[in-house]
């Protein structure tokens, strides 16, 4: 498979053996889907995470190049290296070319992003042979995590969805995952939201009601808010419980005991 690469490399402080770069894969004719990889030291990977940012799902990765942004923007991509210092390699999903404005709802549950989504994953196993997939959505990034693991199966090792969108928002063309059935991802399924999250659009009274089918982490506590409540620097965001959050998610992936409450 062609794969196009940036020659954009940083090491984190918190883990300074970790590299990151930029990886464009052709997808869809004419379309090509790129991410931000970020690869823990000596390349020891025990799990990889394809990481869908909310909102837009729109990183500008290239134009981003320093991170100053990235770094203190979505709760997923903010807290890539986090999954890294825990040896799970962490790829942040950009918005496919032909998106070059952003993805609408109706694009996250269409057989396209699946397609670019698809490609990513084959992607990453060539690169990590062997080594569990998972996706982990946040916010409007959970539609394209829920969808994609619901039509990908088995090539998944599983999905996480936290701060779910459960709630059709008032704008056109973003129905969430309102009519979304999650019996039909049957790989496992993880669900991670926020007691205080005040988005309209993911009350923790969803992903509360779903807690007898499905494992459910919930967080309380954290930082003041320093953004409106359906931005990333908010409960919404698990901001100030970043860490604590990552780190249950990675040992549920793992399948070790993990703490069900976060506070």
């Amino acid at each position: 498979m062609l794969r196009m690469l940036w020659p954009v490399v940083l090491l984190s402080a918190a883990n300074p053996g970790a590299a990151e770069e930029i990886v464009t894969v052709p997808t869809r004719p004419g379309v090509t889907q790129s991410y931000l990889l970020s690869v823990p030291a000596a390349d020891r990977s025990v799990a990889v995470v394809v990481l869908f940012p909310g909102g837009a799902g729109r990183v500008n990765l290239v134009r981003e190049q320093r991170r100053e942004i990235l770094d203190r923007g979505n709760f997923l991509v903010r807290s890539r290296r986090l999954f890294v210092d825990r040896g799970v390699t962490a790829a942040v999903l950009e918005a496919p070319s032909d998106q070059a404005s952003g993805m609408e709802d109706d694009f996250r549950l269409g057989a396209d992003h699946v397609a670019d989504i698809d490609k990513i994953v084959t992607d990453l196993k060539s690169r990590f042979p062997g080594v569990p997939v998972f996706l982990v959505g946040t916010s409007r990034g959970t539609v394209s995590a829920a969808n994609a693991g619901a039509r990908l199966g088995e090539s998944v090792s599983g999905v996480v969805l936290t701060a779910t969108v459960f709630l059709s928002a008032k704008s056109p063309g973003r129905p969430g995952l309102s009519g979304f059935d999650l019996g039909s991802i049957r790989v496992p399924l993880l669900l991670v939201h926020h007691i205080e999250d005040g988005c309209e659009v993911t009350p923790y009274s969803g992903a509360k009601a779903l807690a007898g089918r499905y494992p459910l982490i919930s967080v309380s506590g954290g930082l003041a808010p320093r953004s409106n409540p359906c931005q990333a620097m908010s409960a919404h965001g698990f901001l100030g419980k970043e860490s604590e959050t990552v780190g249950e998610i990675v040992n549920w992936m793992l399948k070790r005991p993990f703490r069900e409450k976060i506070d």
